[in-house]
């Protein structure tokens, strides 16, 4: 499983093993202040980051950065 958020503590509390770093708290998987295009390559990057640490072998709960 990989989770995108930004309360990444909480996430390894609950037991997630691969955890995405988000933009904020009130847009975790966007960034409003971007222009529409450059926010949309944000999100899919976030995405792409997501999909690498599902393909990651992990021992214990481990941080992604995008």
């Amino acid at each position: 499983m990989a989770y995108i958020t930004t309360l990444d503590s909480l996430a390894k509390t609950v037991g997630t093993n691969r955890v995405v770093k988000g933009k904020a708290i009130v847009s975790v998987v966007g960034d409003p202040s971007l222009p529409p295009e450059r926010e949309k390559e944000f999100r899919k990057s976030l995405v792409k980051k997501a999909l690498e640490a599902l393909q990651t072998e992990v021992k214990e709960p481990t941080v992604f950065s995008t």
